[in-house]
């Protein structure tokens, strides 16, 4: 009788909370002692709820109970300690256990995924194939590793082994294929989402948002704000969600739609009674900075109903710089940065965007001195910039590099490669833009032209034109934004080299092709 009802409220969205209050009051009364079918539904209420400290004491009554061996039960740790963002011990438990089920290996390679551990993930992955046949779920978190990681002949050849090998049903089949075309639009590959799209018997709203997203990341706006009028059309009939309106101004943002972007944000509140969270101010802030008009977008951050996060702080900075503001106005937004606690997290306590952009400020308006100052602060208090590094995968090896590596087999032949590009380059009257570099040397011109020319994404491009065949697309994934110079430079190698180069970076795709970019030069 106790686990029924147990059961019924860790299964009742509104009443999770209810299944750990009856499981200690059976506990407290005495009558019935818990057995291997309790704690199963107890953790998935205590999962659902995030309570890491109620899952630890059922944990401890699993011990004393004498179920530690048990699967089932071991499922559910998994499940809870994967939730909570506890990986040390879901991985710990996983490996203890006596017995596993494909349940099992689902729960920890899902964790991983999660909480972006997409090496460890895919590696679990292939050691779950010695014992178990993969399913569905299986295939989606490992299509949801392929996506963090951009590994696109990966995840084609999960897409693959799904064709051949898994049989799903109908409610998993839209899940899964919500899956390829996420995984598809994060690897640089919008034809193959669309015809995932288009092939689906049933769609869902993450269906839709997935494409939305996919077109919007690649500055394909057009499409996104199609696919958005098909999807609320009377014979779709999709009622959208806060995750649609992020897709839709995310794609007037890499356009600069302004107007269309006000009309969203409008439409969202007036239309459709959606609250504007913290992520859409960002978007809507981003995107009105960015074309020029900053007073308007700093009036809208001091009217939200929330806190700015150092997000939008950054990107009013980043406007500032772009468009010509004041020093002082940078100077103000600087300060804000950094005194703003979720930058100091998100950049391990040393607020490195803040002046990296405030130095770029002050290189735009020729202030050299501030320049070095600015150097001289983050020596002083050891804050360093977040180092660029670009991945590109060959033969379904991903080969990494950093500014000015030179760690890699192939670096003479690397180097020798951006030779040959920078002379092919000069010979059509490409100047480097040094403003581009100004924390290597404000003085020294050279030393900055050199700096450029080893940015993490030219290393890359160039192990690509040595390895790849003749024409053959060269996809980069950066961590960090394309500088303009870079972002010069790729669009000439695409029109000298006659190849098409996709860049995905910290924001968005690009893609090179003839000397042109997808994103018109608006980024």
């Amino acid at each position: 009788m106790w686990n029924t009802l147990i059961r019924a409220c860790a299964h009742d969205v509104s009443r999770k909370e209810e299944a750990f209050m009856l499981y200690r009051k059976m506990l407290e009364r005495g009558e019935s002692s818990p057995d291997k079918h309790t704690f199963p539904f107890v953790l998935k209420a205590c999962a659902y709820i995030f309570g890491f400290s109620e899952g630890k004491q059922v944990h401890c009554q699993i011990v004393k109970h004498g179920f530690g061996g048990d699967v089932y039960v071991n499922n559910g740790l998994i499940h809870l300690y994967g939730s909570c963002g506890c990986l040390d011990l879901a991985r710990k438990v996983f490996d203890e256990m006596p017995e596993r089920s494909l349940v099992s290996w689902n729960s920890m390679i899902d964790a991983l995924v999660r909480f972006g551990e997409y090496d460890s993930a895919l590696q679990l992955f292939r050691e779950m194939q010695r014992s178990f046949e993969p399913d569905g779920y299986t295939m989606q978190s490992v299509l949801s590793a392929c996506a963090g990681l951009g590994s696109l002949s990966l995840g084609t050849w999960a897409h693959a082994f799904l064709l051949r090998k898994c049989d799903v049903d109908v409610a998993m089949d839209v899940l899964v294929k919500n899956s390829l075309i996420e995984m598809y639009c994060k690897c640089g590959s919008l034809r193959m989402a669309e015809q995932v799209f288009q092939g689906m018997q049933k769609r869902d709203l993450a269906s839709w948002n997935a494409m939305i997203l996919g077109f919007a990341t690649h500055g394909r706006a057009e499409e996104a704000m199609n696919f958005f009028d098909r999807m609320v059309d009377k014979r779709e009939n999709v009622r959208p969600n806060s995750v649609t309106f992020v897709g839709l101004l995310i794609a007037c943002n890499h356009r600069g739609f302004v107007n269309k972007g006000r009309q969203y944000f409008d439409m969202m509140v007036r239309d459709y009674c959606i609250e504007p969270a913290l992520e859409h101010y960002g978007c809507i802030v981003d995107l009105i900075a960015r074309a020029g008009y900053i007073t308007e977008a700093i009036d809208m951050v001091m009217s939200m109903p929330m806190k700015p996060d150092a997000v939008i702080w950054r990107s009013l900075l980043d406007a500032c710089c772009k468009k010509g503001a004041s020093v002082e106005l940078s100077e103000e937004i600087a300060r804000n940065i950094i005194g703003t606690k979720e930058d100091n997290e998100s950049s391990n306590g040393n607020c490195s965007g803040a002046y990296v952009l405030l130095s770029r400020v002050y290189a735009s308006a020729s202030r050299w001195n501030d320049v070095g100052i600015v150097r001289k602060l983050m020596s002083e208090h050891g804050i360093r910039k977040e180092p660029g590094c670009s991945s590109i995968e060959i033969n379904g090896i991903s080969h990494e590099f950093f500014a000015g590596d030179t760690s890699h087999p192939q670096t003479k032949q690397i180097y020798q490669q951006l030779k040959v590009i920078d002379d092919r380059l000069r010979s059509i009257g490409y100047l480097p833009d040094r403003s581009q570099a100004p924390l290597v040397d404000a003085t020294n011109d050279g030393s900055k032209e050199y700096s450029l020319r080893l940015h993490s994404e030219r290393l890359a491009i160039a192990f690509g034109l040595i390895n790849l065949p003749p024409q053959t697309p060269i996809r980069i994934f950066k961590n960090l934004r394309v500088c303009n110079d870079c972002h010069e430079v790729t669009k000439l190698i695409s029109k000298v080299f006659n190849t098409e180069i996709i860049v995905r970076d910290r924001v968005r795709f690009h893609h090179f092709k003839d000397g042109s970019c997808s994103c018109l030069d608006y980024w």
